[in-house]
């Protein structure tokens, strides 16, 4: 069907195509489409519930030693697959990926939003001598986009744009009224990463150009990188937030670029007398999106570029480019008695059909198949298993003889890596997660090869601590290198253990609540603080740990990374600074929130440090008292303009 639509839609010569020219019903004809494409996958999978199962080996070949043969009321059924585009697990499994990269290279140096242009020079050509706008063909606008933005990246990974680049991470996005953009992270070579502000000045402006110098620029700038205006000039501007600008516009002047007491980058905008004119108000260089020059006169188009800080938490960078679409859902249930109605289970392809919303350009992308998520290098995710837990996908009426006969049983991703180390050399040197950078797995024949160019990065599928064997294995797994068979990742100095437990515990990863606290660090990689501190507050009340006091020095700084961010959201200040008792204090206080939700508390744990909750409340009564008397300030301010000579020398008298 989808290929059907895309060979529909496309432009011939001498051929009119009635379709094309529908002005706005050819926009609902695309969004129409590509649902019907959408429904007919989701209804697949929805039949196929019904018919397949997944279990493990071992429980199968249990079921067939006991003489029973009937295997279509066991195992659990498989629900909205991580492989359907769209959906919670596909975005989830996405972001992993994305934080794999980042383990691997460390953090991303640049994170740039391009934005499609409607006004292209190649789309006013199109359009030239048709009676159409540029929104009437999402199509062309979406094909030229992607032509766009291949071009990008391959600037990027040739080094014609910032110097050599290690890995490149994108996702698409749609806005409400259609243009698609993409939200790019970049993360460069040791030798091209920025370590100071002079260097950041050379690659990212905040200023506009000399009109006489490169007028070019300036007319780029002009048109694309300005914001507003906004503010007291245009309080009905739509990024008006509790009348100030969500975006924080208009910025400060600043002679130089600097990093402020968070680690965050303050870029130079000087005060130089230049401006531009936007419905009538001058608007300088405190109104100037941030930019490259050379990429903005490449592609004409609004092209953010943000130099990404290591102290930053990165991970709301990767939570936000996979986000998924905007929604909001609403719905009508009868009342009454609901003790005795049972649990309803969780629909996820219903839950992804509420309130979804399809733009005419996203509609037009999915029909020609283009990428959502783009990462160079790729990222293999290694599955993992214990000894005859593999997991096995059959049909409802196939035979268990067939099923536990099946070549994808013995030929795991996992027991191949085995196999393998048993006859190269070379693949013993490397452990699971750094085989892919070495070894490629055909998935038609099922075993890894030796790797002729390019390289992967691996990442192993993460468990639970309650996983017990599943997550000491897991934890070895990051350790041995070679293994040939189960019982040599739990050989340690010659002697094979009984447990995967015990092999840690005999290597040392388990001593002095090390488990715990690589458990958080690792943890750390995908998860949000709010998961970090559940996950801490867990421990304390399972009595996990022996000595919690050093788990909490070792990992409050990933606790914490979020404080200063809520704090700004808080008390509406984004220039708010704290230092590092305040925010242990503030971590702290966090934790004994969650613990008091579970009938529990900091204080049951005599050697946890406590919350004081004065020294945190006095400052911000200060920072208030403050904000209110320049929220006074400002509002007498504009008062005296309505004032008499004499009355205004009087009224800043007071003022001061």
């Amino acid at each position: 069907m989808r290929e059907f639509f895309a060979y529909r839609i496309q432009d011939r010569t001498n051929n009119f195509s009635l379709i094309t020219n529908g002005g706005r019903l050819y926009q609902q004809l695309l969004v129409d489409a590509y649902m019907s494409i959408e429904s007919k996958m989701l209804f697949y999978i929805r039949c196929q519930q019904k018919n397949l199962r997944c279990e493990s080996y071992e429980k199968l070949v249990n079921l067939h030693n006991s003489g029973n043969f009937d295997i279509s009321s066991i195992g659990q059924r498989v629900i909205l697959p991580s492989s359907f585009m769209g959906g919670a697990r596909y975005m989830r499994e996405n972001y992993l990926d994305a934080m794999a990269i980042c383990k691997w290279f460390g953090y991303p140096d640049f994170f740039i939003t391009m934005t499609c242009n409607p006004k292209w020079p190649e789309v006013k050509r199109f359009f030239n001598h048709k009676n159409l706008k540029a929104e009437d063909r999402p199509d062309i606008l979406c094909r030229l986009f992607k032509i766009k933005l291949d071009s990008f990246v391959t600037d990027l990974k040739e080094g014609l744009l910032f110097g050599k680049v290690k890995a490149v991470v994108y996702m698409i996005d749609f806005q409400k009224r259609g243009l698609p953009h993409a939200h790019v992270c970049v993360f460069m070579h040791h030798d091209y990463k920025i370590n100071n502000a002079d260097k950041i000045d050379s690659i990212i402006s905040a200023e506009l150009p000399n009109k006489q110098e490169d007028p070019e620029l300036f007319d780029l700038v002009s048109e694309f990188m300005i914001h507003g205006p906004c503010g007291a000039e245009n309080m009905s501007c739509s990024g008006m937030i509790n009348k100030k600008c969500s975006k924080n516009f208009p910025k400060s002047f600043s002679d130089h670029t600097s990093v402020d007491s968070n680690g965050y980058p303050v870029y130079r905008r000087r005060e130089d007398g230049v401006f531009v004119k936007k419905s009538d108000v001058n608007l300088d260089n405190r109104s100037v999106v941030l930019y490259n020059p050379k990429l903005l006169k490449r592609y004409q188009a609004h092209i953010n570029v943000k130099w990404c800080n290591q102290s930053g938490s990165i991970k709301y960078l990767f939570k936000y480019i996979n986000k998924g679409p905007n929604r909001a859902t609403a719905f009508l249930e009868q009342g009454g008695d609901t003790e005795d109605v049972p649990e309803q289970p969780v629909d996820e392809i219903k839950e992804y059909y509420d309130c979804r919303y399809v733009s005419a350009c996203e509609a037009s992308w999915r029909i020609f198949s283009y990428e959502v998520h783009y990462r160079t290098p790729s990222v293999v995710r290694l599955p993992f298993h214990l000894p005859g837990q593999q997991q096995i996908v059959y049909g409802e009426d196939e035979y268990i003889d067939d099923v536990v006969d099946k070549a994808s049983v013995s030929k795991s991703m996992f027991i191949d890596w085995m196999t393998i180390n048993g006859v190269d050399p070379e693949a013993r040197k490397l452990s699971y997660v750094e085989f892919p950078s070495r070894f490629i797995w055909k998935t038609q024949e099922r075993k890894w090869q030796r790797r002729k160019k390019g390289c992967s990065i691996g990442r192993i599928y993460s468990v639970s601590p309650a996983a017990g064997e599943g997550y000491y294995l897991r934890i070895l797994l990051n350790k041995v290198k070679g293994p040939t068979k189960f019982e040599d990742i739990r050989t340690v100095n010659g002697n094979i253990l009984p447990t995967f437990r015990d092999a840690c515990y005999e290597l040392g990863l388990l001593d002095d609540d090390n488990e715990y606290i690589e458990c958080i660090v690792e943890a750390s990689n995908a998860g949000t603080e709010f998961y970090l501190r559940n996950l801490f507050c867990t421990m304390l009340t399972c009595g996990s740990l022996s000595r919690p006091e050093i788990v909490w020095e070792k990992t409050w700084n990933y606790l914490a990374e979020d404080i200063i961010h809520k704090q700004q959201q808080l008390l509406d200040c984004p220039g708010l600074s704290i230092n590092e008792e305040q925010i242990k204090n503030l971590t702290l206080l966090e934790i004994e929130k969650i613990l008091l939700r579970n009938n529990s508390s900091l204080r049951r744990f005599n050697t946890m440090p406590f919350p004081i909750l004065k020294l945190w409340t006095l400052q911000i009564i200060d920072l208030l008292l403050k904000r209110c008397v320049m929220i006074v300030k400002v509002y007498s301010m504009s008062l005296i303009l309505f004032l008499s000579h004499l009355q205004m020398n009087s009224a800043v008298f007071i003022m001061k």
